[in-house]
């Protein structure tokens, strides 16, 4: 990683703050950023700017700061996104704006405004999407809907910017974050629902942020330079198996 000048966005907590942690330690110069102030745990020498990934103003400033304090950015990592707990009947227009905003709009701003310096220098974009953009979440319409946006804009900028940028999807399952908690708290039985959840999963376990951490750095490496326009799920096997449990008949 010591080539990159990375932006990742969101990356205050959660699978964001992971890619933050792993791409530095890996040697990459890190900038985050979040709607909120500057977090405690952030290393010093990581940058932090404080802005709306949505508003397309505070996009490009987040891209030009990196470049005036960093250097050319040549690797993108869309992690901001927010999740609503919804059906389509019962979804808002602040639900709409709130969430297509961050998790639609956020990763075009983002791309757009990192496009021409990585057409010219090259770079990597990788976007986090979600199983739920593939196999819908029951009462989580927008966010569904949202993330195969996110997997389609994956491919496209693919295909219109190689061969000097490769852009990637990360599909995460069931990752230990508090948007994790919040999708198993609208459950009847949250604890029934989480005990389920993790009954499907081959491997024994939920993921962590670390898991997808992981694989956005091997995404970013040269060891995955013949990997573009994909979506890579990564999820514990819970998408492989059929709903049919052995433990249930």
């Amino acid at each position: 990683m010591t080539g990159h000048v990375a932006v990742v966005t969101g990356g205050s907590r959660g699978i964001g703050r992971a890619v933050v942690e792993r791409l530095h330690a890996d040697g990459a110069r890190v900038l985050t950023c979040g709607r909120g102030p500057r977090p405690d745990h952030l290393p010093a020498d990581v940058a932090w700017v404080q802005a709306d990934v949505a508003d397309p103003a505070d996009a490009a400033r987040i891209v030009a700061t990196a470049s005036a304090e960093l250097g050319p950015v040549s690797l993108l990592v869309n992690n901001a996104g927010v999740l609503v707990t919804s059906t389509v009947e019962d979804s808002t227009d602040d639900d709409w704006d709130r969430l297509v905003g961050t998790n639609c709009r956020g990763v075009f701003n983002l791309c757009r405004a990192v496009l021409p310096d990585m057409t010219e220098h090259g770079g990597v974009i990788v976007n986090i999407g979600s199983i739920s953009g593939v196999v819908a979440d029951a009462s989580s319409a927008l966010y569904n809907a949202s993330k195969a946006f996110v997997h389609a804009l994956t491919r496209s900028i693919a295909v219109d910017h190689g061969p000097r940028v490769r852009c990637n999807a990360v599909l995460p399952g069931w990752i230990e974050t508090d948007m994790a908690d919040e999708g198993f708290a609208i459950a009847d039985d949250p604890v029934a629902a989480r005990h389920d959840a993790l009954a499907r999963h081959p491997v024994g376990r939920f993921g962590t942020p670390g898991d997808i951490a992981n694989i956005v750095a091997w995404l970013a490496s040269d060891e995955a330079s013949f990997a573009t326009g994909q979506l890579f799920t990564v999820d514990g096997g819970l998408t492989a198996g059929s709903p049919l449990r052995p433990d249930l008949g």
